[in-house]
């Protein structure tokens, strides 16, 4: 029911008054309700024929006033509507009733108005500091609720608003006005709970969303802002035309991020992850994490480019950390994340470390550590990595207890203006996906982020959900220094040019409050920039030796570099493994599995028994089992791992009767690590990097994403080529992230066989990455151990089987797969190279097909040699694979890709002219594509048997 329904229910008022069998039984009881709350008597009789039936407005009540619900409302000679004076339907006869009539009808106008004003005073709020764009809504008005002047003196019941009693409509709008429609606009009535609504109104109404600043904080406020000005002007005066990325026009960031802090401090927050983009970071670096200046200044002159060969990143993308004193005297520990040109592709790689931070704490709440994310508006409303982000917060396998996102404003992104860039009112649009307040502010009113700010970071405390800040603001330089801006924004920049910055803006203000001086606010700038001058002349003396962060001290015994020589004992005890595996297939008492796990189940124990060779899920699962038991936490996402796409693992069963779960690997012992095993939702980019993210401070874990199908990783290529290849060479940061991808042409069409192999290994150097393609339960078994149990951390990337999960020749017995290793190279345990006529060299599932021509064939003197470790692997390696392989034999190399995908083109590139100087080196593949497969299973089988046959022709 709303404001135009009110004509229709006064029609039937007038005939319930008329008669009151004329209406429905519903409507009838409902104004019986309605007369006894407003005191007049109920009808009982017919009104006599011809009173009240006019249609045309009537003339209000008379005779005085009359007194209502507490609000007095005039009568006789006043108006009693809001525009003409006359009752807006036909009268009743009773006066009385008349007057609830049009109190109730007036009343609902005045709270629509309210609601109007918190559902769209945003959008009239003086959001932008250079004022180009201003917009209207008719909704505001009084008028548009029929509402007029003379109503303004009037008063009218206001308890819908916080704080506020029986003022007059002139004191509602005004109140309305300041809470709602000044420098901060806020969006939070699409929020469906209600308790968090009035929470926001209470909260915002009760102050008119303004702080009350003292003294203190208004001259921190200040010196925040001296502090980042400052900073950017001094750089670019000492390094003129240098890339800077300049905070310019968006100062206020620096004091949002310190009150955001102290905050976090006085919640008891302990450490704070940040991820930004290019935007300001110097500047964050400077007066938030507390680089040293010397430092920064030492970067822009590169004195020592021969460190620095093939490397390293650009200044404005490293990441740092520090502890950050708050007033109150708390420690903070903040880790600015490294971030690389994909802007919002940090998100969810800080929200993983703000993740693993929290569980390494034991921080279950989630309240002890945080995250806060600088965006900027045009990639936050354009990169699709931004949403991913926001369906993370509240799932449970990625809940970190609120984000605190903010949104740094240019109105424009490069030279694209908001209405190429996006097709929504804000660019924070996306996240009214979300439950959760959206506040926008005018980065050059300080005291209306002060305030933003407090309200921000208590709603976060209170309901440990996200929040956003839109801080509108601008780019006083454009995209980088070197950029000319008014090429294509030329009216921004007229407005731009002639505009003092924040900084000036809030001197003059606290200067007309008397609450600094002008010899204050001298001293402080002349204290900083004398300051900055020391810190240059230090970064310029020949002897300065920047300062560089090591590893945090969990990483201190793990190292990168290349591979070490020295193996290292993934075996264990075959008991102990028996007994592991044979309790992961105990289930409680009363628990009812679905009736096709019986079967597995009970093969599961007879592995354990050592009466059945081990398949590949149960390899898997006990190498989880034996890392949980020796104290390494575990954590696996994929979009279905917790049964496995291709329903092998079976980690989590469900209760057929009430769907309840049990999860055997989660109750070995009680001293068990951490387990975390969750479905991710149908998203690559974001849970890749979250998982990333979540390995860099789990130095000891097992930390594993798994694609649904192989390929599936290109959705994430930017966390892939960005963090993961390159990370170490870049910025010096480690990472044991486990990637399982499926792989393997089986006729199911172009994107569900290839993990493309030859992607992976162009981007291998420098021992950045593991490349493996096991192809026993055995070897995936120590394979996953070697990656916990020896100290190297590099990520492992494992192209796993499909049909090979099931194939009654891919298993291993209990005893190999306790006493084995892990080899880079499975060399043919049944034909010797002495003697042989050819060698086929391959890797993954293409060896059983090759096996089984051989036995068919009954050829006997062509060995297979299977590649497990593509990557890395040396030739000197490989050439002792082949010691005993006669000079002169063919090596062909076989594999299910086309020959531009796959590993040919490494194999050769890699090691072809050092075997071809012993051997002759040829190939067999599927001939060159421009996809992976076909999609026709018809034309995949018969691909294949002309594959498998062409590596034994000329052999008959």
């Amino acid at each position: 029911m709303n404001s135009y329904s009110l004509d229709y229910i006064d029609d039937l008022y007038v005939q319930y008054v008329r008669d009151p069998s004329s209406v429905s039984e519903t409507w009838r009881q409902y104004f019986e309700q309605f007369l006894v709350g407003a005191g007049a008597p109920v009808q009982n009789t017919p009104v006599p024929a011809g009173a009240g039936t006019s249609r045309t407005r009537s003339a209000g009540p008379i005779g005085g006033s009359v007194r209502i619900a507490g609000v007095t409302q005039p009568r006789g000679g006043e108006a009693a509507s809001g525009t003409n004076g006359d009752v807006p339907s036909g009268s009743t006869g009773n006066q009385n009733v008349d007057q609830a009539l049009w109190l109730a009808r007036i009343q609902d106008r005045i709270d629509q108005l309210v609601r109007e004003y918190r559902v769209r005073g945003h959008l009239v709020a003086k959001l932008d500091p250079l004022g180009l764009f201003e917009n209207g809504c008719p909704e505001l008005s009084p008028q548009s609720h029929g509402l007029s002047d003379q109503d303004l003196a009037r008063p009218f019941d206001s308890s819908i608003l916080e704080n506020v009693t029986g003022s007059t409509l002139d004191v509602i709008l005004k109140k309305l006005q300041q809470t709602y429609c000044r420098s901060i606009g806020a969006q939070f009535m699409h929020i469906d709970n209600r308790n968090i609504r009035d929470w926001l109104q209470r909260r915002m109404e009760t102050t008119e969303n303004r702080l009350d600043l003292s003294y203190e904080r208004q001259r921190r406020i200040y010196t925040r802002l001296a502090d980042a000005t400052i900073f950017e002007e001094f750089v670019r005066r000492k390094f003129v035309g240098a890339k800077t990325f300049s905070l310019e026009g968006a100062e206020s960031l620096i004091p949002l991020l310190d009150l955001a802090l102290e905050k976090a401090g006085q919640h008891k927050v302990q450490e704070v992850v940040m991820g930004m983009a290019h935007r300001g970071r110097l500047n964050v670096m400077a007066n938030i994490l507390k680089k040293r200046a010397m430092n920064i200044f030492w970067s822009f002159d590169d004195p020592t480019p021969e460190l620095s060969r093939g490397g390293g990143d650009v200044r404005y993308h490293l990441g740092y950390s520090s502890d950050w004193k708050t007033a109150s005297g708390d420690t903070l520990h903040i880790s600015l994340c490294f971030n690389p040109s994909h802007l919002e592709f940090v998100n969810t790689v800080a929200q993983g470390r703000c993740r693993c931070k929290q569980d390494n704490r034991g921080d279950t709440a989630r309240k002890e550590v945080m995250t806060i994310l600088v965006h900027g508006d045009a990639a936050f409303a354009g990169e699709g990595i931004v949403q991913e982000t926001l369906n993370l917060s509240e799932l449970n396998g990625y809940r970190t207890g609120g984000t605190l996102h903010v949104v740094i404003n240019n109105q424009v992104g490069f030279t694209t203006d908001p209405r190429d860039g996006r097709s929504t009112t804000y660019a924070t649009d996306v996240a009214k996906m979300l439950q959760i307040p959206i506040f926008h502010v005018n980065g050059e009113d300080p005291e209306a982020v002060a305030q933003v700010v407090s309200l921000a970071m208590d709603f976060r405390k209170e309901f440990q959900r996200d929040v956003v800040i839109d801080l509108y603001a601008y780019r006083r330089w454009g995209h980088n220094e070197g950029d000319e801006p008014r090429f294509t924004q030329p009216r921004m920049y007229t407005e731009i040019d002639r505009r003092p910055g924040v900084r000036q803006q809030y001197l003059n203000r606290l200067l007309k409050l008397g609450k600094i001086t002008e010899e204050e606010a001298e001293q402080i700038s002349k204290e900083r920039t004398e300051k900055l001058e020391r810190e240059f002349e230090a970064s310029k003396n020949e002897t300065f030796v920047p300062d560089t962060q090591t590893l945090a001290a969990n990483w201190s015994e793990y190292f990168g570099g290349p591979e070490p020589d020295e193996a290292v004992d993934t075996t264990i005890d075959i008991e102990n493994l028996s007994r592991l595996l044979d309790s992961l297939t105990r289930l409680p008492e009363g628990f009812a599995s679905h009736k096709k796990l019986k079967r597995p189940m009970a093969q599961r124990r007879e592995m354990a028994a050592g009466e059945r060779p081990l398949d590949w899920a149960a390899a898997e699962l006990a190498a989880f089992a034996s890392l949980l038991e020796q104290g390494h936490p575990i954590r696996m996402t994929g979009q279905d791992c917790q049964r496995g796409t291709f329903s092998h693992r079976h980690a989590v069963l469900h209760d057929v009767r009430d769907g309840s779960t049990y999860t055997p690997l989660a109750n070995i012992s009680d001293k068990q690590a951490r387990l975390e095993l969750y479905n991710s939702p149908l998203s690559e980019a974001g849970v890749l990097g979250f998982e990333y993210g979540y390995s860099l401070d789990s130095p000891s874990g097992l930390c594993v994403w798994e694609a649904q199908f192989g390929d599936f990783w290109n959705v994430a290529q930017v966390i892939v080529d960005q963090f993961i290849a390159s990370a170490e060479d870049k910025w010096d940061r480690l990472s044991g992230l486990v990637m399982l991808l499926p792989h393997g042409f089986e006729g199911q069409g172009p994107e569900h066989c290839s993990a493309r192999i030859e992607r992976w290994l162009a981007m291998a150097a420098e021992h950045n990455i593991q490349i493996c393609q096991p192809t026993t339960p055995s070897q995936y078994f120590h394979l996953l151990r070697r990656q916990v149990l020896r100290k190297w951390r590099k990520p492992l990337i494992v192209l796993t089987p499909k049909s090979l999960l099931r194939h009654p020749e891919v298993t291993s017995p209990l005893k190999i797969v306790a006493n084995g290793s892990f080899q880079k190279i499975l060399p043919d345990r049944k034909v010797p190279l002495e003697g042989a006529r050819r060698l086929l060299l391959c890797t993954g599932k293409i060896y059983y097909d090759l096996l089984q021509e051989r036995l068919d064939r009954e050829i006997e003197n062509v060995p297979i040699m299977r590649v497990e470790q593509l990557y890395p692997l040396a030739i000197e390696e490989l050439m002792a694979a082949l010691e005993g392989l006669p000079d002169g034999t063919e090596v062909r190399w076989i594999q299910d890709e086309p020959e531009n995908m796959g590993a040919w083109p490494y194999m050769k590139f890699k090691f072809g002219d050092e075997l071809s100087r012993r051997f002759s080196l040829s190939k067999a593949t599927r001939t060159e594509s421009a996809s992976p497969s076909t999609g026709s299973m018809a034309a995949h089988k018969l691909e294949q048997a002309d594959l498998i046959k062409s590596a034994f022709e000329g052999l008959e």
